[in-house]
């Protein structure tokens, strides 16, 4: 393997990826989201982005299964049909987009999301509560879903509108990190399959996804301990404060 690593990425970039994909992981550990955001974004700054984006598969599929099934898988398969508008929505989605990856400009891509995800992490954290009445859910579960899933497909990125969304509607810590496992974990085994059909996941770059499983695992572990110290309010602050982090650098992806 790493005879093949060393055919797409020199030695510096190898270790340059590891340090970007444990930092991802701790992230992931202790907010439940933005492993994605971090490496497509790091990994981004020196490789080609349907490398970058190929990099992440593994290790994002991996990781969300085991934040879904933390605690249990019955308690995974509630909450899975709690929120199934949406994750049906961001699946058909993730399909279908994925496809578009070799012909959209990245940058439109980086840049609409992370001004979209900008406003949203401010107004939750400034403006007043948000409160979507419980008919309505449905349409935003269904809306949102797609949002994500277009965005998903072309860029390997559907954390933030999701997780914007769940904190909007003040869901409780646990059920928020349990249905976000279920929902990247879907999305993210939906990605790799229709990226081994895109061509993005190939002899070449198999082999660095499967290497950044190790790193990102340990840095899941160890954030991990940080998250289960977090009570509900510190939690929801901790992740807004992430999302304008990841979506200053999304923009900033977008522009240079």
């Amino acid at each position: 393997m790493f005879e093949s690593l060393l055919t797409l990425l020199t030695l510096p970039q190898i270790f340059a990826a590891l340090a970007i994909t444990l930092l991802a992981g701790f992230v992931k550990g202790a907010t439940g989201f933005a492993m994605p955001m971090i490496m497509i974004s790091g990994l981004g700054s020196f490789l080609a982005p349907e490398v970058a984006l190929a990099g992440l598969i593994f290790s994002t599929v991996v990781s969300n299964v085991w934040q879904a099934l933390r605690g249990g898988a019955a308690e995974a398969v509630a909450a899975a049909k709690q929120y199934k508008l949406y994750i049906g929505a961001l699946l058909v989605l993730i399909v279908l987009s994925a496809q578009l990856v070799v012909i959209l400009p990245q940058s439109v891509v980086f840049l609409s999301l992370g001004l979209i995800v900008i406003v949203l992490a401010s107004y939750l954290l400034i403006g007043p509560a948000l409160h979507i009445p419980e008919h309505h859910r449905g349409f935003y579960d269904l809306g949102l879903g797609a949002i994500s899933g277009m965005i998903g497909g072309v860029a390997g990125i559907w954390g933030p509108l999701t997780v914007a969304y769940l904190t909007a509607v003040d869901t409780p810590k646990k059920l928020q990190i349990k249905i976000t496992g279920v929902i990247f974990g879907t999305g993210a085994l939906t990605l790799l399959l229709a990226h081994l059909r895109s061509g993005v996941l190939n002899n070449q770059t198999i082999p660095l996804s499967a290497a950044l499983l190790v790193p990102a695992l340990l840095g899941m572990a160890l954030g991990q301990r940080v998250q289960d110290r977090l009570d509900q309010k510190k939690f929801k602050r901790a992740t807004l404060f992430v999302l304008l982090v990841a979506g200053a650098n999304l923009v900033r992806r977008g522009l240079f």
